[in-house]
């Protein structure tokens, strides 16, 4: 499949064959180690774009924080909620669909329709979900959505191209720096699955960035 072809049809398409988010399945373990360092006080709102069914916004609700994802099939917002035993609302929001209960809102509908501002966000898995030529615009706008001072823990991964197609995607970092400026490796990791193994070998890659007052 070409890259151009990943777009909102593929995942549609994707959730309804029984797929699943391709990010870690684990929950907590890297929120642990890195999102304490961030200072991020509790009760700050906290964007997920292209949430899936995240554990990672189970984990940032129980902390205190308010969880707003954004996800565009039905089919993984219900899992999120279903899988973690909370009922949710649902009711339409402008260009959304609102899922709501257990301290997260999970925001039916396309990423490029949201606006209004978050204190901070977490990417683990909306960059690597798209193709070089969307990363940009999607760059932009998800810093749009950062306050001044807002912070973005952003989880990427490398791998040879040449031995695999996204998605998940290859980002590496010169390109992260390029779209979000002032961007900080704070760690990196191989990922241990048969699925990396069999491609050569793959790293996780934990980014921070802060968006600069005034």
């Amino acid at each position: 499949m070409s890259a151009s072809n990943y777009g909102p049809e593929f995942w549609h398409s994707h959730w309804a064959d029984g797929g699943g988010a391709f990010t870690a399945k684990e929950s907590g373990r890297l929120l642990a180690a890195h999102w304490p360092k961030l200072e991020i006080p509790p009760g700050s709102e906290v964007l997920v774009p292209m949430s899936g069914k995240s554990p990672d916004m189970a984990w940032l609700a129980a902390h205190g924080f308010g969880v707003v994802g954004v996800e565009i099939s039905p089919i993984a917002c219900e899992a999120f909620f279903a899988e973690h035993h909370i009922a949710a609302d649902r009711a339409a929001a402008g260009p959304f669909v609102r899922w709501q209960g257990g301290g997260v809102t999970i925001l039916q509908g396309d990423f490029f329709d949201l606006g209004g501002k978050y204190a901070a966000a977490l990417d683990r898995g909306g960059l690597v979900a798209l193709p070089c030529q969307d990363r940009y615009r999607y760059a932009q706008h998800l810093r749009s959505l950062l306050e001044p001072g807002g912070v973005l823990l952003l989880v990427t991964i490398e791998y040879d191209p040449a031995r695999r197609s996204g998605p998940p995607f290859p980002v590496f970092p010169d390109e992260v720096r390029q779209l979000f400026p002032g961007a900080v490796e704070r760690s990196r990791h191989p990922l241990g699955r048969a699925r990396w193994t069999a491609v050569g070998g793959a790293d996780a890659v934990v980014w921070v960035m802060r968006v600069r007052r005034g």
